[in-house]
């Protein structure tokens, strides 16, 4: 089904459309270890984690503004299903969640963005649906960053903010709409931003030496933030002498799908000079410690964005300027080398559960396989790694890596290697 948000009524359409795959969504999601990593795992792959939307191919007019409407639309949607999927047993239990979250949306942007709040009657006074009003919410949020830049890294954080709003919709659905409550999402979302101007500055002097395309993106940046005038004039000071991690604030409520956004922005900072150097590597590993994360946390969102960049390659046109595809799959195939080695025992036993893929890949080492053949192994070697912890959460670059890839990142001695 094709949805199109140039017309009034997408909402609704879109929401049949949901009606129709609630099983599919409640069974994907339901082995999550939890709320967050199903999260992570929807929010990742669409690049709204990154400030540059790329799926949706239920669209039918792809422009910016429609992919950026139906994306949050899904974002919000879907954390909301999330958090309440212990309550949906049948297609009511799912539509109620669905038209309270309706409800919500509007709710939220009136109180925590009045700035985009909706009137709930006409001019003639006739009473809008909440339907009607969260559709026209969404259109006036996207609007402030779906303008089109020049420059991707621009783009990028000033759509970055998105996310925000997706994970303060998650807190919000399990709080009363109470005016006190709602000053306080306030606050937070200030202080949210300046962390996020603050992780920028901190990773931009990591290899003491502010690039003129970190420069130019922070001052946009700085201008578009909706900063007072002090916060504005404090960030910039800190930008230009640089910032220690401990005066980066994180909220008391330790949330991993929150920390997972800030490592993964300091990652994609770090890459605006085109290279990962020795002391922007050092800063990763002290900014990841300070979230609290493992050594293991930093690869597996390494691993994240290189690989998102990979499965996205011909869509970053900005993003992959002054990269080489070749190193940067070089590098990635060697990190997915070093979790598959980990996690050996798990393929291995996976291969064996799949008689026909163990046959496959005994014969593909002897002969030449036909079209139909490496089709089924390059499909069942993607589940296989799947089955990978770090892969369920995180995902594979499917249309980057060839069948050649996957047989070259299998463990070749998987019986000795201890998994993950």
């Amino acid at each position: 089904m094709e949805i199109n948000p140039s017309y009034s009524g997408w909402l609704s359409d879109y929401l049949e459309y949901r009606k129709t795959i609630f099983q599919s969504f409640l069974k994907d999601t339901a082995a999550d270890s939890h709320p967050e990593h199903s999260m992570y795992r929807i929010l990742q792959p669409s690049g709204i984690m990154y400030g540059h939307p790329l799926k949706n191919e239920n669209i039918a007019d792809a422009t910016e503004l429609n992919k950026l409407k139906l994306l949050m639309a899904e974002s919000l949607i879907s954390g909301s299903l999330i958090y309440h999927q212990q309550e949906i047993n049948n297609e009511d239990d799912f539509s109620n969640i669905i038209m309270k979250t309706v409800y919500k949306i509007g709710d939220f942007y009136n109180k925590i963005y009045p700035e985009l709040s909706v009137s709930k009657h006409t001019f003639l006074g006739k009473k809008k649906s909440p339907l009607e009003i969260a559709e026209k919410i969404l259109e006036k949020r996207v609007r402030k960053t779906s303008r089109k830049q020049a420059n991707y890294w621009i783009q990028f954080f000033e759509n970055i903010i998105l996310f925000l709003d997706i994970y303060f919709f998650g807190q919000w659905m399990h709080t009363s709409s109470e005016k006190m409550i709602a000053e306080f999402f306030q606050q937070e979302k200030e202080e949210l931003r300046l962390s996020i101007i603050k992780v920028m500055s901190a990773a931009a002097h990591a290899n003491k030496n502010i690039e003129e395309e970190e420069q130019a993106l922070f001052d946009f940046f700085l201008k578009s933030s909706h900063l007072s005038p002090r916060q504005k004039e404090e960030a910039w000071k800190d930008f230009k002498k640089g910032i220690s991690l401990a005066d980066i604030y994180i909220p008391n409520q330790n949330s991993w799908l929150l920390k997972k956004f800030f490592l993964e922005l300091a990652i994609l900072t770090v890459w605006v000079d085109r290279k990962l150097e020795d002391s922007e590597m050092i800063f990763l590993k002290a900014f990841n410690k300070k979230m609290g994360f493992y050594e293991e946390d930093l690869e597996n969102s390494l691993l994240a964005v290189e690989g998102f960049i990979l499965e996205n390659w011909d869509q970053l046109n900005h993003l992959r300027s002054g990269h080489d595809l070749a190193d940067i799959g070089t590098e990635y195939l060697k990190r997915v080398k070093v979790t598959t080695d980990k996690n050996a025992i798990r393929i291995n036993d996976e291969l064996k559960k799949n008689t026909n893929l163990s046959k496959l890949l005994v014969k593909s080492k002897t002969e030449e396989l036909s079209n139909k053949e490496e089709k089924e192994l390059h499909q069942g070697l993607i589940s296989v790694l799947r089955a990978v912890p770090t892969f369920v959460i995180i995902g594979l670059p499917v249309s980057y890596l060839t069948l050649p890839m996957l047989l070259k990142i299998l463990p070749q001695e998987r019986e000795k290697t201890e998994p993950n």
